[in-house]
């Protein structure tokens, strides 16, 4: 059974850093696509970043430059590195691992920017 567990979230003024976590378990890491989501109050969840097999990246337009995910197959963990926060990042973020079209999913931590 596929486990994701995020940390890392709080709270950070504008301009400031957060490192979000996910650890996975049950499932073979190194095979699925992970990615972050985000879902801010009254919006729908929406991709921030993806990484693949390969390592890979895909950002959102609003995070280039400011967020870089990575991941660590040893660690069977997947990383968001937010930088240069804005209020506009304030959501629940979620861990998606993927795989044929088969994802599953985190239960969120929540990131407040706000000074």
């Amino acid at each position: 059974q596929v486990q994701l567990v995020e940390s890392g979230g709080g709270s950070v003024q504008p301009g400031g850093s957060l490192r979000l976590s996910c650890a996975a378990s049950g499932i073979i890491f190194s095979i699925y696509v992970m990615g972050w989501y985000r879902q801010a109050p009254g919006k729908q969840r929406e991709l921030v970043a993806t990484i693949t097999t390969g390592g890979s990246t895909n950002y959102a337009d609003s995070v280039k430059g400011r967020f870089t995910i990575s991941r660590d197959n040893a660690k069977n963990t997947v990383y968001l590195e937010m930088n240069n926060v804005i209020p506009e990042d304030t959501a629940v973020y979620y861990c998606n691992a993927a795989r044929f079209g088969v994802a599953s999913w985190g239960q969120g931590t929540q990131v407040t920017v706000s000074s």
